[in-house]
């Protein structure tokens, strides 16, 4: 993986506090992905096994409640989606699409619990987003709409 690609997760606020081999890991474990507008990255249901990092373009996130799609958010650069799915096997809470063309980072569980095991401060570094995620899904935090 080139050293831009460590450059870049050094720039991600989930990665910003590692170190650099836990970021070598991390980029030596990622996979680049290009995607269409309107392609569907994750689909809400479908089980996950990976979180993705998008490297630039947009991602709408929607659920379909009732039957009928709400957005909750737009992300970009920089911005992680399907965390969630680094810890668990459980589906897909939404559905991530491409709003125009988008790369980004893939990194799958089983390469993710490998990396946790020798760099434990990994797991630090995702803990306030996996707490945001439950404040915002009891709708007591201001960022309610950002995840």
């Amino acid at each position: 993986m080139p050293t831009t690609s460590i450059d870049f997760l050094k720039r991600v606020s989930m990665f910003e506090d590692l170190d650099q081999r836990s970021l070598e890991a991390i980029a030596n474990a990622a996979v680049e992905q290009r995607y269409e507008t309107g392609q569907e990255i994750v689909r809400q249901g479908d089980t996950g096994v990976g979180a993705f990092i998008i490297r630039s373009g947009k991602v709408d996130i929607v659920q379909d409640r009732d039957g009928r799609e709400q957005k909750i958010a737009t992300l970009g650069p920089g911005d992680v989606f399907g965390e969630m799915a680094l810890l668990d096997e459980f589906p897909r809470s939404a559905t991530a699409r491409a709003v125009e063309p988008t790369t980004a980072l893939g990194i799958q569980r089983w390469h993710f619990r490998g990396i946790l095991e020798s760099h434990p401060q990994i797991a630090l570094a995702l803990l306030p987003m996996l707490t945001r995620r439950i404040r915002n899904a009891e709708g007591r935090s201001p960022e309610a709409a950002r995840h």
